[in-house]
């Protein structure tokens, strides 16, 4: 398969636009300070990490990207439109996808049904057409089917459309997850702890999927635990800890940066230089 979608060009390098922008983002719980004056930005075409220790606010801070949570203080922008105010299924109409921590599938339905679903989201076809199957609703529905068979085999599954996600592999459902994303043809794609269960060998093909959907157009923000993993495929990282940003930038600055380095080993700055 040549590619997901002949109408997104290649991203190739990052361009350095900001496509989604995080201001200043602080959010409270009774208290307690989840993310404290949190800013970075998303580049198009690029894979970012977003890391952290335990309890760093990684998971929060992605919440309030996506409108799971709306912040205390702050504002997050995608392509200079605020988010604050929208709801989930807006901001994914807009264009951000997700996955989760926590594996959201449809057991009971097929992979392939699963990722139809996902191309569901930006259905155009109104009540009425689909009640009575018109062309316009077949045409939209084929292609749908079409689409979800292409992001299948994409991933990797292809041969397993028809199993019920339910009796997939741990793996395998991960990879039907980014499918299910991908279809709602997102502009900027999120992953949460994506390799989360993996062994070595499933990591190593994991890192060669994410670089291919960013070859195939998309900007990735990648939130992950496995150092290894987060160092060999992205462009740039933002580490939080505590709910405050402490460090940015390309993987090698961030390997041998002292405050990275106290915060993920328990140990002061200055041992750390």
């Amino acid at each position: 398969m040549s590619t997901v979608d002949s109408t997104v060009e290649p991203a190739g390098e990052p361009t350095g636009r900001a496509m989604l922008e995080v201001d200043h983002v602080t959010l409270r719980f009774g208290g307690v300070a989840a993310l404290d004056d949190v800013s970075f930005e998303i580049r198009e075409g690029e894979i970012l990490g977003l890391i952290g220790p335990n309890g760093a606010g990684k998971t929060t801070c992605f919440n309030v990207m996506t409108g799971v949570y709306k912040p205390t203080r702050g504002e997050v922008r995608f392509r200079g439109q605020p988010l604050t105010r929208m709801k989930r299924f807006q901001i994914t109409r807009l264009g951000i996808a997700r996955t989760f921590q926590n594996i959201r599938l449809f057991k009971t339905m097929t992979a392939l049904d699963n990722v139809m679903v996902g191309g569901d989201t930006n259905s155009s076809v109104g009540l009425l057409n689909a009640l009575f199957r018109t062309p316009r609703q077949r045409r939209e529905e084929a292609e749908t089917h079409r689409r979800a068979v292409e992001l299948l085999d994409f991933v990797g599954i292809g041969r397993r459309a028809e199993e019920l996600a339910a009796n997939l592999s741990y793996g395998d459902q991960r990879r039907l997850e980014i499918a299910r994303a991908m279809a709602t043809n997102p502009k900027l794609l999120c992953l949460d702890e994506p390799a989360a269960g993996f062994n070595p060998a499933e990591k190593q093909r994991l890192m060669e999927l994410i670089r291919k959907v960013r070859d195939q157009g998309f900007t990735v923000l990648l939130i992950e635990h496995d150092m290894r993993l987060v160092m060999g495929v992205t462009d740039r990282i933002v580490v939080l800890e505590f709910g405050r940003k402490i460090a940015e930038g390309p993987p090698a600055q961030i390997r041998d940066d002292p405050a990275v380095i106290a915060a993920y080993l328990g140990v002061d700055e200055d041992d750390a230089s």
